[in-house]
């Protein structure tokens, strides 16, 4: 089932959760909605749900107007961060607690919803705890019943709002990559939100980047992290170092180092930005005729595959992360402290109002 929002305003008291935002959200798509606290989107889920009502706006879904539409009849799964489940219930009455409150001309017989919750629960690989309460389980334990629980209703829309943001790192991990292994088996239409890059990157089809009740930018995890379409979106996604000066007919001056912008040809003496990703950073050897940036070391993390290095510019102090991969950096016999030469081997350049 697609969603779409159409000029959704909302408003608590001064402050503007969110500002004329139109989306639409795939049939059979799992979508991110991504961005730091207090950017709308908690809220523009909950609109979606029937928890909250927009002060203008519609909601539709598969193409009807459900604006008006209760929560109930709008047919939706809602997972919440803190699982909300019933503690005095055994995981098998926890699943099959919206089946029992259906009306009763579309209540399921006992045998019936005895079937569909074992089915549930083998679905999310715990069928072996069915009579166990939830204080009795893990983290993660809970987070997939309170999904089986949320899919028990056949919902036409699955809501998840920061499913795993009350996990540890290691749970979260192996819980998105389920939750993208279950929704791939599923196919229901499915929005979740997050704070977490990482997470939206990896588990979505679509993400939307939202920031200060506005989206700034829709695409699939590729399109947003390779080619932001603001500097709030490659700042957000992930570590970048910025390059400041003037843009003028397509070259950056950044503090006497130039630097190609041939986006901005047409630019005239224009304040800019260059964005640099760490792994775009080349390092060598510092030598008088080399061109490039001089920088020291000042600290080198290598663990795993990659080094991380913490570089400070000679001009102006400033700081420059790079990352390079383990065996460069042993090639290179680095030192703490000795001058080096960086180059931005790929950046994107924002002038003017966008800075």
């Amino acid at each position: 089932m697609g969603i779409d929002v159409k000029n959704i305003n909302k408003r608590f008291g001064s402050f503007v959760a969110l500002d004329n935002v139109s989306l639409n959200f795939p049939p059979g798509e799992l979508t991110a909605l991504l961005g730091p606290s207090g950017c709308g989107k908690t809220t523009l889920l909950r609109i979606i749900a029937g928890l909250e009502q927009p002060d203008s706006g519609q909601v539709f879904l598969d193409g009807e107007d459900a604006s008006g539409s209760h929560v109930r009849e709008r047919q939706v799964g809602f997972v919440f961060q803190h699982y909300a489940l019933f503690k005095h219930m055994t995981v098998f009455e926890n699943i099959a607690f919206g089946l029992r409150v259906k009306p009763r001309n579309q209540r399921p017989s006992e045998s019936e919803i005895r079937k569909k919750v074992m089915s549930l629960l083998e679905l999310v690989q715990l069928d072996w705890l069915a009579d166990r309460y939830p204080p009795q389980l893990s983290g993660g334990q809970r987070q997939r019943i309170a999904l089986a629980r949320a899919l028990a209703v056949e919902p036409r829309v699955l809501l998840l709002d920061e499913p795993f943001g009350a996990l540890d790192a290691k749970v979260r991990k192996e819980l998105r990559r389920w939750l993208r292994r279950l929704h791939d088996e599923l196919h229901v239409t499915s929005i979740f939100v997050t704070h977490d890059q990482e997470e939206a990157l990896e588990v979505a089809d679509q993400v939307v980047l939202m920031n200060k009740g506005k989206v700034e930018q829709i695409g699939s995890p590729d399109q947003v992290y390779n080619q932001p379409a603001s500097p709030f979106v490659y700042g957000f996604l992930g570590n970048v170092n910025l390059f400041h000066g003037r843009v003028h007919e397509g070259v950056l001056d950044a503090g006497g180092v130039t630097l190609d912008a041939p986006d901005h040809a047409e630019a005239r003496d224009a304040q800019g930005v260059g964005f640099v990703r760490p792994h775009d950073i080349e390092v060598e050897r510092y030598t008088a005729d080399a061109e490039g940036i001089v920088a020291r070391l000042r600290r080198a993390h290598a663990i795993g595959p990659l080094a991380q290095l913490e570089l400070e510019r000679a001009d102006n102090a400033q700081m420059i992360e790079a990352v390079i991969s383990t065996e460069r950096y042993a090639q290179l016999a680095l030192q703490e402290g000795e001058a080096l030469i960086v180059r931005p081997r790929r950046l994107r350049v924002f002038v003017d109002e966008a800075v």
